[in-house]
Formats: structure tokens, C-alpha cells, sequence
């Protein structure tokens, strides 16, 4: 299966691309939005602000909303925020930024009582309902995260962490196909390696499905 990782400049590529080789993946690594369009399966990395990434981003907005339609697609940290509707960070009080709204659902400062922000460490698991993605993942694993902003749990919340409340760790869209962590699997040692896995034999079968795929007969 052959992976594609998004180069925008941020996000630690060479240590994702080396968890993806590990779980089977051939990897590209690409800053070429034809190329992300033309992909069997793409990731979306992110390290650092929303609004940064969001900006960084942008030419390859395009190609991922069409992708969303028919392309696996996993969203790391930053990257999962990047899927879903908007976000607080980086906006005036009251106000969000947009993001691509392939998972609805806003971002949010992480708060509550004697948390420390950012959220810095390794954390235990739920599982909140199935999906590919958390195959062979029990409630009290451990993923390692470092962020200071979370999804809300909720109908898209495949995994999900408590910190200062509960909040979408693993997620993913209707259709399956859109997903993401808020851990950095690539620092997460065998449960990280195993979520990699599952995305690459998800995007292997997703694959083999879209190509076993009957032809629409011609009038």
C-alpha cells in the first residue's frame, strides 16, 4: 500500500514515515497537491497552532475534501483538529477558525481543575465504539500525547482519553474513511505501531474494494 504524507511544513515526518514503513507501508513523502489528489491513502501530520497549520495548509485544502470522498485519510495531532469543522485557537474571543469540516465538531482549550496545559504524556484509552482503526486497542491502553487543544467526545469519537474532561482521542467521519488521533502514534510504541498498521490494511482493503468495484453500464 502505497502512503502519502503531506509536507506543509510542519509535523514530524521523518518519524511518522518510518512508524508507516514499519507498518507495512511503501511511504512519499509530498508538497505536490496533484500528487496528494492522485493518492491511495494520505496522512495528515501536524505539530503546532490551528490557525498556523490551517494557513500552511491551504493548497492542499482542495485535494483533501475530494479525497474525503473516496480516500482514506489519517489525521495526526494537529492534523486530526485540522478534519473537524473549527477551532477556538488562534481566533478572537467568541470567534473560531474554519477548518475543513470532513468531522463535524469545533476544537477547544483543554481546562479544568489542576490540569496543566499543555496535556504532555502518556494517557490511558477507551474504546467508545468500533472502527478499523482501533483494532486490537483495549480500554487502559496508552498513547502518548502532547497538545493543548481537544475534540469534544462525541458520535465521532472512535477512542477516547480524560484530561480535564473526556475528549475525542482516535475519531473518525460517518462514512469510516476520515480519521484521525490526537496521540502521535509514531511515539507510542506497540499501540502506536498497531494503529499504523490498522490504517494501512484499512486503506488495503478500502483499495481492493474501489477496484473489485463494478463499472457503471453506458446507456
Amino acid at each position: 500500500m502505497n502512503v502519502t504524507v503531506i509536507d506543509y511544513g510542519v509535523g514530524n515526518l521523518r518519524s511518522l514515515r518510518r512508524g508507516l514503513e514499519r507498518a507495512g507501508a511503501s511511504v512519499e513523502v509530498s508538497d505536490d497537491p496533484d500528487e496528494i489528489a492522485a493518492a491511495e491513502a494520505v496522512v495528515l501530520p501536524g505539530v503546532g497552532a490551528f490557525e498556523e497549520c490551517m494557513r500552511n495548509s491551504e493548497p492542499f485544502h482542495d485535494a483533501l475534501v475530494d479525497a474525503a470522498e473516496d480516500t482514506p485519510i489519517l489525521g495526526v495531532c494537529v492534523g486530526l483538529q485540522l478534519l473537524y469543522t473549527e477551532s477556538e485557537e488562534g481566533a478572537p474571543d467568541g470567534e473560531t477558525v474554519t477548518g475543513l469540516d470532513l468531522i463535524p465538531g469545533r476544537v477547544v482549550r483543554l481546562s479544568g481543575d489542576d490540569v496543566k496545559v499543555p496535556h504532555m504524556g502518556w494517557n490511558e484509552l477507551t474504546v467508545e465504539r468500533d472502527h478499523p482503526l482501533a483494532d486490537g486497542i483495549a480500554d487502559g491502553d496508552y498513547a502518548y500525547f502532547v497538545h493543548s487543544y481537544r475534540a469534544a467526545t462525541d458520535d465521532s469519537a472512535v477512542c477516547a482519553c480524560d484530561y480535564g474532561g473526556s475528549f475525542a482521542a482516535v475519531a473518525a467521519n460517518d462514512a469510516g474513511n476520515v480519521m484521525g488521533t490526537q496521540f502521535h502514534p509514531e511515539k507510542s510504541g506497540d499501540l502506536g505501531l498497531r494503529i499504523l498498521r490498522n490504517f494501512v490494511e484499512y486503506a488495503e482493503a478500502y483499495e481492493a474494494d474501489e477496484s473489485t468495484e463494478s463499472p457503471a453500464t453506458a446507456d
